[in-house]
């Protein structure tokens, strides 16, 4: 029993720590001491008594160049995740004002939970991860490029040059999971750079679809 909780402190302190990292990527203030947390850190913080208590994960964070955009992430308690524990959070994020919300569940969620999350009020957005999806940062892997989600300024600004409309671009789906990673909507662009041999670097756009 002792062990697999030791297995289950570790598997959250990785999901923790890839959150961390993808809403820094995202542009959010989020502190070098999370990204880089080590599990010895992690336990003291939140498994003293040797168990994770999920509630104590839930953080918030702004954006970097407007703090009125805050995000809320948590982590519900239930395996499979229902209305009532979705709707606490939803409520939170209408209190405080938080327009966006990322719920990391650990197994399922329910197909009301999932109703209650598309028929949010447009100026709320809630997206939802699995635990296991983020066990491992995926753009850390040596196979993914850099990938730079474009202003809508620097939209305008690449598809004046060209002389292009967007549906021109090459297309990502918005369920790809590079794209989920960085929050991609439908109709952002994504500037995505490869290193090569040749030309030392490559650089392309897709547009989200």
């Amino acid at each position: 029993m002792e062990s697999s909780s030791r297995n289950e402190v570790t598997r959250l302190w990785r999901v923790y720590r890839t959150s961390h990292q993808m809403v820094h990527d995202r542009g959010y203030l989020v502190s070098q001491n999370e990204i880089d947390m080590e599990l010895e850190v992690f336990k003291r913080t939140f498994a003293p008594s040797g168990e994770v208590d999920r509630d104590h994960l839930t953080f918030v964070v702004q954006k970097r160049d407007d703090p009125t955009q805050q995000l809320l992430v948590f982590f519900p308690k239930d395996k499979s995740v229902g209305v009532k524990p979705l709707r606490v959070y939803v409520e939170r994020m209408a209190q405080q004002q938080i327009p966006k919300g990322i719920c990391i569940y650990q197994q399922s969620m329910t197909s009301s939970a999932n109703k209650v999350i598309q028929s949010l009020p447009t100026k709320h957005t809630l997206e939802s991860f699995q635990e296991n999806e983020l066990l491992v940062n995926i753009t850390h892997h040596v196979l993914v490029p850099k990938h730079e989600v474009l202003t809508p300024e620097e939209k305008a600004t690449l598809l004046q040059r060209y002389r292009l409309k967007d549906t021109q671009l090459p297309r990502i789906q918005h369920t790809d999971p590079v794209a989920r990673y960085y929050g991609l909507n439908r109709g952002q662009v994504v500037k995505i750079l490869r290193d090569s041999e040749t030309a030392g670097r490559y650089v392309s756009y897709r547009l989200c679809i």
